[in-house]
């Protein structure tokens, strides 16, 4: 049996979640087929360039919190993955980003509207999966989807004025990141008969857990080598693209309380990266400085914020694995 993606200690939990998700991929899979070959192979594209399938996972373990996995779970999940697909889609379009998963993104192989088209094709599948579940589970949906526009919106047009960049990337990643994997917790949840107290402790729980993950994600950015990202470290800077040790450092400088190798940090940043060497030089002086700890505080900080809500569940092997994934998430620093 092949290990669950998430970490799960106890046999008989994992091997729910390996059997479900083996029929999600099988559901996935005849999810993205399409009836014409200009439709199959971009809508298929992401999709067999595989992934973990966290958010399925996620869905299927909040299920085991309750009476386990349903069919209404196995197609919430399917739901989830094909919005995440989707959003992928329409995410490398704005980043112009050249590879995704190992491969070359949609839009480097059919162009831009071909790419768009087939995310949006992705979200109408998804939107179809979901609507034979009920009315709160299109509910659901909806509200993830708009969040979901919303974090990409504010991240494309930035902080308003006045507006601190800190607290507004931490809004783009509640939309972008938290709101999809609150979701997956909640279908499982919900379609597990969880109630009341214990149904919204395990969607906040995902939210936060979402929100670590994506902090975690800044700080491995500027961290992990070209061969772990699948792409040169720290893209990010030279394409702008905010993440958290920068708009933590650019805060200390403006505020005066930054040394004089973060001031440094923040001119090249604000110079001209597009030389290998100087992108280089500017991600070896952030690994170097004091920011990274701070950093990964916080996203350690959301990740315990996350079990925290874990504490009105029952004890079980699956609030514990829910424990472990919140540690995992952030371990990925140490």
């Amino acid at each position: 049996m092949s290990a669950a993606p998430l970490p799960v200690s106890d046999a008989r939990l994992e091997e729910a979640l390996v059997t479900g998700l083996a029929e999600i991929e099988r559901r996935l899979d005849l999810a993205v087929r399409r009836t014409s070959v200009l439709e199959d192979a971009p809508s298929r594209h992401l999709l067999v360039a595989g992934g973990k399938r966290m958010r399925p996972a996620l869905a299927l373990l909040a299920a085991q919190l309750g009476t386990g996995t349903s069919e209404e779970v196995l197609e919430a999940a399917v739901g989830v993955e094909l919005t995440h697909l989707a959003s992928l889609y329409h995410d490398d379009v704005m980043d112009s980003a050249p590879t995704r998963r190992g491969a070359p993104s949609a839009h480097e192989v059919w162009g831009n509207s071909v790419a768009i088209l087939a995310g949006d094709l992705l979200f109408a599948r998804a939107s179809q999966t979901v609507a034979g579940l009920g009315p709160e589970a299109v509910r659901i949906q909806a509200e993830t989807f708009e969040r979901l526009c919303v974090g990409q919106l504010h991240e494309t047009l930035g902080p308003r004025d006045g507006e601190d960049p800190v607290a507004h990337h931490l809004g783009v990643l509640a939309g972008k990141t938290g709101s999809l994997i609150a979701a997956s917790a909640h279908y499982g949840a919900l379609f597990a008969g969880l109630t009341g107290a214990q149904l919204t402790a395990v969607v906040e729980y995902g939210e936060r857990v979402g929100i670590a993950f994506q902090l975690a994600d800044d700080v491995l950015d500027l961290t992990s080598s070209a061969e772990v990202l699948g792409k040169v470290p720290g893209t990010d800077l030279r394409e702008g693209v905010p993440t958290m040790p920068v708009l933590l450092l650019r805060r200390a400088v403006e505020a005066g309380e930054s040394d004089a190798a973060g001031a440094a940090i923040v001119a090249a940043l604000d110079g001209d990266l597009a030389s290998p060497d100087a992108l280089a030089d500017v991600v070896a002086a952030l690994r170097a400085h004091p920011v990274m700890a701070q950093a990964r505080d916080m996203a350690r900080a959301w990740s315990q914020e996350a079990v925290r809500h874990l504490d009105v569940l029952p004890d079980s092997p699956a609030r514990d694995a829910l424990r472990e994934f919140a540690d995992v998430v952030v371990e990925r620093l140490a």
